[in-house]
Formats: C-alpha cells, structure tokens, sequence
C-alpha cells in the first residue's frame, strides 16, 4: 500500500519545526554544552544548514560516523531552546512560545530528516543499529518536552485566549493544534502517570524499531531461491534474466531468486504456471515474521497492549478511540459503520469472482478448489478470456521514462502549470535516484524533487512520499520532496516496461509530492502533508485517476519501441478490465483495515493475545473470513498498523478514496484537465495544509460534503449515480 510521511523529527517530536533559517541562534551561541572536538563540528554537514539550493541534503559530505554526533548536539540544543521558552520570565506570548517553538530545532530536523529516509530507501547494519540506539532516546526527548508543565502552562495560556490575541486564522490554528497535541501527549497528566507514560512510550518506540528492523531483515531472507528456469514458466524472459541476477547477487549463482514485496499477495503470482512454486511464494510471504530470528508475534501483541495501556491513562477506553479523535472520522464507530456497510455487496462480488475462478481451474483441469496462491494466477485467465487482455502486451505501452515524464509530469504541467527540471548537478543518495528542480506556471522555482522509482536491496517494500525540508514562510523554506516506489528494473540495457498499477502509483505518490510541494503557509508545524491521516491519501488517490483521463493516456501510452499510441481496442479492454476482480480487491484491503480497528480496539485489561487466533476470530467476526482471500497484510508484516503511523488508521485509504473520487467527478463536471480547475483545487486543497480543519477546506473546494456515489462507481460497484 502506498504509504507517506516517514519517521522523521517529526514523527518524534511533532511540535518541532522544519530547518529554521538564520532565525535560530548558531550552535556556539545557543548551547550549554558545545561539542568540544572542533575537527567534528567542522566536519560533519549536519552542523550548519546545506549551501546546496533549499538546503537540499548534500549526500556526496554526509557519512554514517555523522548521524550520532548530529543526533546528539541536535537534541541538546533543542533542548536548551525549549527550555528557555519554558522558562522565559515573561508573560507568555504568542511570538515568544508558539513562534518560538516553530523556530526551534532546527538541527535536529535536518539530521532526523535524512536519517530516517535513507533507513527507508538505502539502509545498512550501521544505519540500523544507530536507528535501534536512536528509537528510546528519540522518545524520552519529544516527553521531555510534550510533558514539560511550565512549558504547556504557557501553551494552554495563549490557546485560552486565542480569540482575544488578534491573530489570524492561521494563528488560532496553530494555537489550537499545539494545545491538542501536547494534551494527547498527556500534558494534563499527573506526575505519576507522566512517569507511567514516558516508560510505555520508551518501550513502544524500541518495539515499534524491532518491528520494523524484523520486516527489513525477512524481506531479504524469504526471497525464494529456485533451482531450474523451467519451474519459472509464465515469467517473461526480461523476468528470468532479472531473477538470475538476483540470485547471483545474492550468492545463489545458476539459480533464480524471486523477491518478496510487502504485501502478502505477490505480483509474480499471476503468472507462474508451477502451482507447487506459487505456492512456496505465497507462504513466504504470508508467513513471514511469524518464527525464527525474526518472529515479530510477540512484538505485534505487546505493541497492542502498550497502545491501549497508554489510551487508558489518557482516559480513553482503547486506542482506537484515542487515535480517532484526532480524525476526521472522530470514532471507531463510524470507521466500523462505513467499513461494515460495504462488506455485504463486496463479499457477494468477490464470491462471484471466485465462482468465476473454481469454475476456470476446472475448464483447465485442476481437480482442486481455490487457494489463496491460485487466486491471482486463474483471475488472469478470467480477465483474458473475459477482456482478451495479455499483460506482457499491456506493459509494452508503460515505459517507465514515458509514464513518468509523458504521463504524470505532462498532467501536472496542464492541471497546475508546474515543470520539471532534471538536475543532474544535484547529489543524490543512490545511483537510482533523480533530482528535479520544480517550477510554476509563472516560472519561478518552487521546489526540490527525488525520484527513487526502483527496487533495492536495502530499501522498505511499498511507496511513499517524505520530505528533506519543509515548506514555511516563518522559516523561508521551500519544499525538497521525495517520491519512493520498489518497480522491478529491468535488466540494463533494456526498458523498463510496467503494469498499469504501477502506473496509476507513480500517479499517487506524486499527489503526495505536490501536496508538500504546493504548500503555502507560514508555520512549519501546518505545513504540507501535515493533515490527519484520513485526509492524507486524498489528494495522491485524487491524482491516481488521470491516468485514465483520455487526453493523458494519448501522450503517454504508447509503444516502447515504434513509438505508436495504445490501440483503442486494447485500451478499451484495459480500462474495462480495471473493475475486474475489484471484489477481492476491496475485501483484502478491508479484511486489513478491519484487523487493524479491532487490534487497537482492545482495552488495557485484556491480556497478550494469540495473534494467529486473534487474526482468525477479528475476520470471523465482520465476515470476512474467506480463506481464499486472506487480508492484504497479516499482523506480522502489517507496517502501516504495528509500525505505528496508521496504527487504528489504515481505514484512512477507503475514508479518503471518498473525497477523491467526489473530487474528481466533480473536477470532470467542470470540464476536467484545465488550469482553472487546477488552480481552484490547488488553492483550496493543496496550498493551505493544515491551516484549517480538512473538511473546511474540502467545502471550500467542493461546496459541500462529499458522498460515497463516485467512490462506488470507481470501484465497479455501482454503475451510475441514482
């Protein structure tokens, strides 16, 4: 699934600001305990801002020996900020302690900003262990100041008496997002139940680590190894030539390796004719993180627990509840509510679709009932024989280069006005990856891009979007964006064709990059993709859908080698084929979203749980429990839920698909691919972050709420609007 907003300083230390300019004080003026060896002050590059443009990180200075120190200076200083804040003898003012915090951590945020990404996109065993040292310190730091009574005393001053400040909306906002945050973070608390609080939150960040350290490591050791080239029918030679590098990379020379991504379905399973080997890469999949060196089922259990541990001492009853109230869909009632109503007309489609599947396996002459490693291979026979639909045809009308630049950057050019620039004078952290320099309509430059498209050893399954620097007019920052996906490369020399699925993905995580890109407000803390989660995956999911828009699909569908535009008839086929199996699609991912409510919906009374038994009884209960169709991600490897950023949230993907697909009918209402619809939507959606509560700014844009007729109609569930 895609995924945004990496661990960053942010993740720990939510009321921090991004790289403050030259509004911070210096090291040498600031800090109470400066770094005494001069040769490692000088040297590493997290001491003082980039000269690189926007401050961009310059990966040709930055080694792993400087992340500790930086770490460590950086939490100092930010600690000597916040405390003279906390401690300022004056009256508490808005400039003196919100604006004040806004400014502070300013090398903190730069070295967590870099670190943390390259843990996601170009991990090593150093980076790993700094990351396992880092996770408590990294936590008892943002207590030490989300806990810190003087400094919430003048927090919850100005938050008492915003309306009176004469500030602007902004202003407020900002006064009323501190005052939440630092409340959920159990500012009103007792000491004794601070003292309670700093020890779970400590045990859940070194778990909430040894969860992800666990997925990284099984990602590397569940490929599966395959002797012959024969057991690899169905894969198409481009295929076998790149699992044969693979596995010599990998030290398996003449053998094949088959990699594992993320979800517990795998790409390869459409196509391998060896049921007996689909079968092994099912199971590697499904079952990893569940035995060994890397069992992760006694983190998922305990990670429950401390979730509704912590929720009970903030006086929730379970950490669901506690999680959404910060939400647009404010309690689990209503995720239950919206995820339960759509479960009988999904379940009755995908049952159709499996009907559809037995019956396939029998005209082939398999004498067995569907399995969940069968499910993907027979429903491409469905698809062809129901849409006469050849993959490997499709993908010779997907090059990367063309997708990407003809497809994503040519529909953000005619939507917005923006252009990319390549900047190969920028460093970069990876061969892979690509920097851009981003430019508006009325040519000014308005932002740093990374493009890291490929699979790696090293790097996280799924895509996501995360920033380098964040935007703010108080800091004057401008925004550098990174785009991360894990898309096959092919083998050099050769093109790398893609299916459409990845397409419509390079088309979502660039609505994540403009989201951080486009914005345009003061406060750092406001800025960008900084909106609740069930809003988040609005506008990346808004901008999936113009890869079908007629007018897109001609400049860049066309052929790899001639040149020559889709066939209508192949196209056709194409975008009729996209409601096929959306049954199993839509179940999978609600079967995980609904695993995900009823982890955190477990009050801190309840003791460790099975975690197979508990998977097991969760799906039962919502019937969803169709053995052919396991959930999209098991417990083990469920990052987005265990991993902590969508913990109680994963439903945010169906919640935001909402409004995007509200969105997008309406946009096509007002005559579609133009400026002046995408300046309407820019300016009230994706410039203003979290500056006002989200469904303000949805109706701002929108004129009204939105409702669930478009979302039907995208998924194939509904025909037309009644």
């Amino acid at each position: 699934m895609r995924k945004t907003l990496l661990a960053t300083a942010m993740g720990a230390i939510f009321a921090l600001s991004a790289c403050s300019d030259n509004t911070a004080p210096t090291q040498t003026e600031t800090t109470p305990s400066a770094v005494e060896n001069n040769e490692v002050t000088s040297t590493n590059p997290f001491f003082q801002q980039s000269s690189l443009q926007y401050q961009a990180p310059d990966f040709t200075a930055i080694k792993d020996d400087h992340f500790l120190p930086a770490f460590e200076e950086g939490m100092k200083l930010n600690m000597a900020e916040v405390e003279a804040i906390a401690n300022n003898p004056e009256q508490p003012t808005f400039e003196n302690t919100l604006v004040a915090l806004e400014k502070s951590g300013e090398m903190l945020t730069r070295v967590a900003r870099v670190f943390y990404n390259l843990t996601g996109t170009d991990s090593n065993e150093q980076r790993r262990k700094i990351q396992s040292e880092l996770a408590p310190k990294m936590a008892a730091h943002s207590d030490n100041i989300t806990l810190n009574p003087a400094l919430f005393a003048r927090i919850k001053t100005i938050y008492d008496n915003r309306n009176d400040l004469e500030l602007d909306a902004e202003g407020v906002r900002l006064a009323e997002v501190y005052y939440e945050r630092f409340v959920r973070a159990g500012a009103e608390l007792t000491e004794e139940q601070k003292t309670a609080i700093r020890a779970l939150n400590e045990e859940h960040s070194t778990l909430t680590n040894q969860f992800s350290q666990n997925q990284l490591a099984e990602t590397k050791n569940i490929a599966v190894v395959v002797d012959s080239k024969e057991e690899l029918a169905g894969l198409s030679d481009s295929q076998i030539t790149a699992a044969a590098e693979a596995a010599k990379a990998a030290g398996h020379e003449g053998k094949y390796l088959l990699s594992i991504t993320n979800t517990t379905r795998q790409p390869v399973l459409s196509q391998l004719d060896n049921r007996e080997l689909r079968k092994r890469v099912w199971e590697a999949s499904a079952y990893r993180g569940t035995s060994g060196e890397f069992d992760s089922t006694p983190i998922v259990s305990r990670l429950a627990q401390l979730r509704a541990e912590r929720a009970k001492l903030l006086g929730y009853p379970n950490w669901a509840t506690y999680g959404l109230e910060a939400q647009m869909a404010k309690t689990p009632e209503a995720v239950f509510d919206m995820l339960g109503s759509m479960v009988p007309a999904v379940v009755e489609n995908t049952e159709k679709e499996l009907a559809d599947i037995n019956a396939m396996i029998k005209q082939q002459g398999g004498e067995f009932e569907a399995e969940p490693w069968d499910w993907e291979y027979y429903a491409e026979l469905v698809r062809q024989a129901k849409y006469d639909l050849d993959e490997d045809e499709v993908k010779q009308y997907f090059e990367f280069n063309r997708v990407l630049e003809d497809g994503v950057f040519y529909t953000l050019n005619r939507f917005y006005g923006i252009r990319f620039e390549p900047r190969p004078d920028l460093p970069v952290y990876h061969p892979d990856v690509k920097a851009y320099e981003v430019f508006d309509a009325d040519g000014s430059s308005l932002a740093i891009f990374y493009a890291d498209y490929f699979a790696r050893d090293g790097k996280r399954g799924g895509a996501w979007m995360s920033s380098f620097v964040g935007q703010s007019h108080l800091l004057g920052t401008k925004p550098v964006v990174v785009n991360v996906m894990n898309i096959p490369k092919a083998p050099e020399g050769n093109p790398t064709l893609i299916s459409y699925d990845h397409t419509t993905t390079i088309f979502h995580e660039l609505g994540h990059g403009i989201h951080g890109m486009f914005s345009d407000v003061k406060y750092p803390t406001l800025a960008g993709t900084s909106v609740s989660r069930d809003f988040v995956e609005f506008p990346s999911t808004f901008e999936e859908d113009w890869a079908q828009h007629p007018e897109v699909l001609a400049n860049y569908a066309k052929h790899y080698e001639t040149g020559e535009p889709i066939p209508k008839e192949l196209l056709d086929k194409v975008l009729r084929s996209r409601s096929f199996n959306q049954g199993y699609d839509t179940l999978e991912y609600m079967s995980a979203a609904l695993l995900d409510m009823e982890w955190h919906s477990l009050s801190a009374d309840e003791p460790l749980q099975d975690v197979s038994a508990f998977e097991a009884a969760a799906l039962k209960k919502h019937g969803v429990d169709l053995p052919a169709v396991p959930p999209r991600y098991k417990s083990p490897f469920f990052s987005h839920s265990m991993g902590g950023g969508y913990s109680a949230g994963y439903y945010a993907y169906m919640w935001s698909e909402i409004l995007a697909a509200d969105a997008f009918a309406y946009v096509q209402s007002r005559g579609g691919l133009t400026r002046e619809n995408g300046d309407h939507y820019r300016k009230n959606i994706l410039e203003v972050g979290n500056s006002r509560p989200t469904m303000e700014s949805y109706k701002a844009f929108r004129g009204q709420e939105p409702t669930t007729d478009a979302l039907l109609i995208r998924r194939g569930l509904k025909t037309k609007v009644d």
